[in-house]
Protein backbone atom coordinates (compact mmCIF):
# COMPACT_ATOMS: atom_id res chain seq x y z
CA UNK A 1 0.00 0.00 0.00
CA UNK A 2 1.79 3.36 1.06
CA UNK A 3 6.04 3.67 0.99
CA UNK A 4 8.37 4.42 3.60
CA UNK A 5 10.31 6.70 1.26
CA UNK A 6 13.21 8.33 3.18
CA UNK A 7 14.52 8.30 6.69
CA UNK A 8 17.20 10.36 8.56
CA UNK A 9 18.86 11.09 11.24
CA UNK A 10 18.53 15.56 11.63
CA UNK A 11 19.59 18.04 14.04
CA UNK A 12 17.60 20.13 16.03
CA UNK A 13 20.17 22.56 17.61
CA UNK A 14 18.89 25.54 18.81
CA UNK A 15 21.33 27.77 17.68
CA UNK A 16 19.92 27.44 13.91
CA UNK A 17 16.70 29.79 14.76
CA UNK A 18 19.87 31.62 16.68
CA UNK A 19 21.18 31.79 12.84
CA UNK A 20 18.37 33.51 11.40
CA UNK A 21 18.57 36.68 13.70
CA UNK A 22 20.56 39.86 14.06
CA UNK A 23 23.22 39.49 16.28
CA UNK A 24 26.66 37.46 16.35
CA UNK A 25 25.29 34.18 15.68
CA UNK A 26 23.74 35.24 12.35
CA UNK A 27 24.27 32.81 9.93
CA UNK A 28 26.48 30.48 11.96
CA UNK A 29 24.02 27.19 11.68
CA UNK A 30 23.18 28.22 7.89
CA UNK A 31 25.27 24.46 6.97
CA UNK A 32 22.24 22.73 9.63
CA UNK A 33 19.60 24.66 7.80
CA UNK A 34 20.87 24.00 4.61
CA UNK A 35 20.98 20.23 5.59
CA UNK A 36 17.21 20.35 6.36
CA UNK A 37 15.74 22.15 3.21
CA UNK A 38 18.06 19.68 1.07
CA UNK A 39 16.64 16.59 2.71
CA UNK A 40 13.04 19.09 2.12
CA UNK A 41 13.61 18.77 -1.48
CA UNK A 42 14.45 14.90 -1.60
CA UNK A 43 11.20 14.52 0.33
CA UNK A 44 9.32 16.34 -2.05
CA UNK A 45 10.59 14.74 -5.09
CA UNK A 46 9.93 11.47 -3.48
CA UNK A 47 5.93 12.43 -3.19
CA UNK A 48 6.37 12.45 0.74
CA UNK A 49 2.78 13.15 2.03
CA UNK A 50 3.47 12.69 5.90
CA UNK A 51 6.95 13.26 7.78
CA UNK A 52 7.07 11.06 11.35
CA UNK A 53 9.38 12.67 13.49
CA UNK A 54 11.09 10.68 17.21
CA UNK A 55 11.44 13.38 19.25
CA UNK A 56 13.91 13.59 21.62
CA UNK A 57 12.83 16.59 23.63
CA UNK A 58 9.38 14.75 24.28
CA UNK A 59 9.74 13.23 27.45
CA UNK A 60 7.59 10.41 29.15
CA UNK A 61 7.40 8.19 31.73
CA UNK A 62 5.29 5.21 30.24
CA UNK A 63 3.90 4.07 27.75
CA UNK A 64 5.23 5.27 23.91
CA UNK A 65 2.87 7.92 22.39
CA UNK A 66 2.02 9.96 19.28
CA UNK A 67 1.27 13.20 18.52
CA UNK A 68 -1.26 13.38 16.24
CA UNK A 69 -3.68 15.85 16.52
CA UNK A 70 -5.04 17.20 12.84
CA UNK A 71 -3.31 20.93 13.31
CA UNK A 72 -1.12 23.17 15.74
CA UNK A 73 -0.58 26.65 15.72
CA UNK A 74 1.58 28.64 18.49
CA UNK A 75 4.51 30.14 19.33
CA UNK A 76 7.28 28.26 21.36
CA UNK A 77 9.66 29.41 23.48
CA UNK A 78 11.57 26.70 25.05
CA UNK A 79 11.48 25.66 28.79
CA UNK A 80 15.36 24.75 28.87
CA UNK A 81 16.99 27.31 26.29
CA UNK A 82 15.07 30.18 26.61
CA UNK A 83 18.07 32.52 25.16
CA UNK A 84 17.86 30.43 21.89
CA UNK A 85 14.51 29.53 21.17
CA UNK A 86 12.04 32.30 22.42
CA UNK A 87 8.77 33.47 20.60
CA UNK A 88 8.98 31.27 17.86
CA UNK A 89 5.90 31.21 15.53
CA UNK A 90 4.99 27.45 14.04
CA UNK A 91 1.83 25.99 12.62
CA UNK A 92 1.49 22.62 10.78
CA UNK A 93 -1.22 19.60 10.03
CA UNK A 94 -1.70 16.41 11.44
CA UNK A 95 -2.36 13.21 10.35
CA UNK A 96 -4.54 11.81 13.35
CA UNK A 97 -5.02 7.99 10.68
CA UNK A 98 -1.63 7.66 10.44
CA UNK A 99 -1.02 8.11 13.75
CA UNK A 100 -3.79 5.80 14.96
CA UNK A 101 -2.28 3.33 12.13
CA UNK A 102 1.38 3.11 13.90
CA UNK A 103 -0.13 2.93 17.45
CA UNK A 104 -2.29 -0.12 16.25
CA UNK A 105 0.24 -1.74 14.83
CA UNK A 106 2.80 -1.24 17.73
CA UNK A 107 0.47 -3.05 19.85
CA UNK A 108 -0.24 -5.40 18.40
CA UNK A 109 3.71 -6.36 18.29
CA UNK A 110 3.32 -5.83 22.14
CA UNK A 111 4.67 -2.45 22.38
CA UNK A 112 2.33 -0.39 24.32
CA UNK A 113 1.57 2.94 22.35
CA UNK A 114 -1.19 5.71 22.41
CA UNK A 115 -2.09 7.96 19.80
CA UNK A 116 -3.48 11.17 20.80
CA UNK A 117 -5.78 13.04 17.99
CA UNK A 118 -7.89 14.77 20.66
CA UNK A 119 -5.62 16.91 22.59
CA UNK A 120 -4.12 20.19 23.33
CA UNK A 121 -0.71 18.86 23.72
CA UNK A 122 1.86 21.06 21.63
CA UNK A 123 4.80 19.69 19.84
CA UNK A 124 8.55 19.78 21.51
CA UNK A 125 11.40 21.67 19.87
CA UNK A 126 13.10 18.45 18.07
CA UNK A 127 9.72 18.58 16.36
CA UNK A 128 9.43 21.85 15.41
CA UNK A 129 13.03 23.17 14.44
CA UNK A 130 12.84 21.00 11.58
CA UNK A 131 9.22 21.74 10.89
CA UNK A 132 10.16 25.31 10.73
CA UNK A 133 12.88 24.77 7.66
CA UNK A 134 11.13 21.87 6.27
CA UNK A 135 7.76 22.61 6.53
CA UNK A 136 7.11 26.19 6.36
CA UNK A 137 4.16 26.05 3.70
CA UNK A 138 2.74 23.31 5.49
CA UNK A 139 3.22 20.83 2.65
CA UNK A 140 3.52 17.57 4.88
CA UNK A 141 1.40 16.10 7.51
CA UNK A 142 3.02 15.53 10.78
CA UNK A 143 3.50 12.76 13.39
CA UNK A 144 6.00 13.18 16.53
CA UNK A 145 6.43 10.09 18.27
CA UNK A 146 7.80 10.66 22.15
CA UNK A 147 11.75 9.46 21.94
CA UNK A 148 12.80 11.18 25.17
CA UNK A 149 12.10 7.34 26.89
CA UNK A 150 13.02 7.64 31.24
CA UNK A 151 11.85 3.87 31.45
CA UNK A 152 12.02 1.78 27.97
CA UNK A 153 14.34 -0.84 26.76
CA UNK A 154 15.94 0.22 22.90
CA UNK A 155 14.83 -3.11 22.05
CA UNK A 156 10.73 -1.73 22.10
CA UNK A 157 12.01 1.56 20.34
CA UNK A 158 13.43 -0.26 17.73
CA UNK A 159 10.29 -2.62 17.76
CA UNK A 160 8.20 0.85 17.49
CA UNK A 161 10.17 1.65 14.37
CA UNK A 162 9.49 -1.31 12.69
CA UNK A 163 5.72 -1.27 13.69
CA UNK A 164 6.23 2.41 12.06
CA UNK A 165 7.19 0.69 8.79
CA UNK A 166 4.70 -2.26 8.77
CA UNK A 167 1.82 0.49 9.27
CA UNK A 168 2.96 2.22 6.10
CA UNK A 169 3.62 -0.08 3.85
CA UNK A 170 1.07 -2.47 4.91
CA UNK A 171 -2.06 -0.01 6.37
CA UNK A 172 -1.46 3.49 4.95
CA UNK A 173 -2.10 4.77 1.57
CA UNK A 174 0.36 7.46 1.06
CA UNK A 175 4.63 8.25 1.09
CA UNK A 176 6.27 8.71 4.81
CA UNK A 177 9.12 10.35 5.88
CA UNK A 178 10.88 9.22 9.29
CA UNK A 179 13.40 11.33 11.21
CA UNK A 180 15.14 10.03 14.16
CA UNK A 181 15.48 13.97 15.69
CA UNK A 182 18.69 14.35 17.96
CA UNK A 183 22.03 14.35 18.33
CA UNK A 184 24.79 11.76 18.48
CA UNK A 185 26.65 12.51 21.58
CA UNK A 186 24.70 14.90 23.81
CA UNK A 187 27.18 15.97 26.72
CA UNK A 188 26.61 19.97 26.91
CA UNK A 189 28.64 22.33 28.12
CA UNK A 190 29.06 22.76 31.87
CA UNK A 191 27.53 25.96 32.80
CA UNK A 192 29.52 29.22 32.73
CA UNK A 193 31.39 27.00 29.88
CA UNK A 194 28.70 27.17 26.91
CA UNK A 195 30.03 30.45 24.52
CA UNK A 196 33.60 28.34 24.58
CA UNK A 197 31.67 25.24 23.46
CA UNK A 198 29.69 26.68 20.93
CA UNK A 199 31.37 25.30 18.13
CA UNK A 200 32.74 22.27 19.80
CA UNK A 201 32.01 19.00 20.80
CA UNK A 202 32.65 18.35 25.07
CA UNK A 203 35.33 16.23 24.55
CA UNK A 204 38.11 14.13 22.20
CA UNK A 205 36.52 11.22 23.40
CA UNK A 206 33.08 11.26 22.66
CA UNK A 207 34.34 13.39 19.62
CA UNK A 208 36.00 10.47 18.56
CA UNK A 209 33.85 7.76 19.38
CA UNK A 210 30.93 10.42 17.31
CA UNK A 211 33.02 9.92 14.48
CA UNK A 212 33.77 5.87 14.38
CA UNK A 213 29.94 5.70 14.58
CA UNK A 214 29.86 8.06 11.29
CA UNK A 215 32.53 5.81 9.89
CA UNK A 216 30.37 2.83 10.76
CA UNK A 217 27.68 4.14 9.19
CA UNK A 218 29.05 5.28 6.18
CA UNK A 219 30.46 1.25 5.90
CA UNK A 220 27.18 0.07 6.70
CA UNK A 221 28.69 -2.29 9.75
CA UNK A 222 24.98 -2.28 10.75
CA UNK A 223 25.55 -5.47 12.48
CA UNK A 224 28.65 -3.96 14.53
CA UNK A 225 26.46 -0.28 15.10
CA UNK A 226 23.18 -2.43 16.35
CA UNK A 227 25.45 -4.68 18.78
CA UNK A 228 27.58 -1.53 20.22
CA UNK A 229 23.91 0.95 20.26
CA UNK A 230 23.05 0.00 24.14
CA UNK A 231 26.61 1.11 24.99
CA UNK A 232 27.34 3.85 22.78
CA UNK A 233 23.99 5.70 23.92
CA UNK A 234 25.16 5.20 27.83
CA UNK A 235 28.55 5.88 27.23
CA UNK A 236 28.48 8.55 24.52
CA UNK A 237 25.98 10.41 26.28
CA UNK A 238 23.35 9.73 23.52
CA UNK A 239 20.39 12.44 23.19
CA UNK A 240 17.41 10.58 24.34
CA UNK A 241 19.30 7.15 25.59
CA UNK A 242 19.34 6.87 21.58
CA UNK A 243 15.68 5.82 21.34
CA UNK A 244 15.39 8.13 18.35
CA UNK A 245 18.20 6.01 16.40
CA UNK A 246 17.16 2.72 17.59
CA UNK A 247 13.61 4.04 15.89
CA UNK A 248 15.22 4.81 13.20
CA UNK A 249 17.02 1.77 12.96
CA UNK A 250 14.12 -0.37 13.37
CA UNK A 251 12.18 0.94 10.44
CA UNK A 252 15.11 0.07 8.32
CA UNK A 253 15.12 -3.64 9.25
CA UNK A 254 17.81 -3.25 12.58
CA UNK A 255 20.86 -5.64 11.97
CA UNK A 256 19.44 -6.62 8.58
CA UNK A 257 19.77 -3.09 7.43
CA UNK A 258 22.44 -3.17 4.07
CA UNK A 259 23.17 0.47 2.77
CA UNK A 260 25.64 2.91 3.56
CA UNK A 261 24.07 6.43 4.75
CA UNK A 262 24.36 9.61 2.40
CA UNK A 263 25.84 12.61 4.50
CA UNK A 264 23.93 15.72 3.88
CA UNK A 265 25.37 18.00 6.72
CA UNK A 266 28.60 17.07 8.01
CA UNK A 267 29.37 15.67 11.44
CA UNK A 268 29.52 19.64 13.57
CA UNK A 269 29.93 20.56 17.54
CA UNK A 270 27.47 22.63 18.99
CA UNK A 271 27.46 23.78 22.83
CA UNK A 272 29.60 20.85 23.43
CA UNK A 273 27.18 18.10 21.48
CA UNK A 274 27.76 16.28 18.55
CA UNK A 275 25.39 17.00 15.61
CA UNK A 276 24.54 15.72 11.76
CA UNK A 277 22.55 15.44 9.10
CA UNK A 278 22.44 12.47 7.46
CA UNK A 279 20.08 10.52 5.35
CA UNK A 280 19.35 6.43 5.80
CA UNK A 281 18.15 4.96 2.14
CA UNK A 282 15.42 3.05 2.54
CA UNK A 283 16.13 -0.63 0.94
CA UNK A 284 13.89 -3.58 0.71
CA UNK A 285 13.44 -5.80 4.18
CA UNK A 286 11.71 -9.21 4.68
CA UNK A 287 8.12 -8.31 6.45
CA UNK A 288 8.88 -11.32 8.84
CA UNK A 289 12.08 -9.76 10.22
CA UNK A 290 10.88 -8.05 13.49
CA UNK A 291 13.27 -5.90 16.14
CA UNK A 292 13.08 -8.91 18.68
CA UNK A 293 12.13 -8.20 22.22
CA UNK A 294 15.32 -9.33 24.27
CA UNK A 295 16.44 -7.29 26.58
CA UNK A 296 19.38 -7.99 29.09
CA UNK A 297 19.82 -5.66 32.26
CA UNK A 298 23.26 -6.90 31.95
CA UNK A 299 25.96 -4.13 33.11
CA UNK A 300 22.87 -1.56 33.04
CA UNK A 301 22.63 -1.57 29.32
CA UNK A 302 19.11 -3.34 27.57
CA UNK A 303 20.33 -5.22 24.26
CA UNK A 304 18.85 -5.70 21.38
CA UNK A 305 18.53 -8.73 18.70
CA UNK A 306 16.98 -9.49 15.45
CA UNK A 307 14.24 -13.10 14.89
CA UNK A 308 12.43 -13.98 12.00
Amino acid sequence: MGKLALAAKITHVPSMYLSELDGPRKGSRQDAIDGHLEIDRRCRELGVDTIVVADTHWLVNANYHLNCAPSWEGTYTSNELPHFISNMAYGFRGNPELGALIARTANAMGVETLSHDATTLAPEYGTLVPMRYMNADRHYKVVSISALCMAHYLDDSARLGWAVRRAVEDHYDGTVAFFASGSLSHRFAQNGLAPEFGFKVWSPFLEHLDREVIRMWRAGEWADFCAMLPEYAAKGHGEGFMHDTAMLLGALGWSAYDAPVDIVTPYFGASGTGQINVVFPVTPQDGRAIPAAVASRADGYTSIATRL
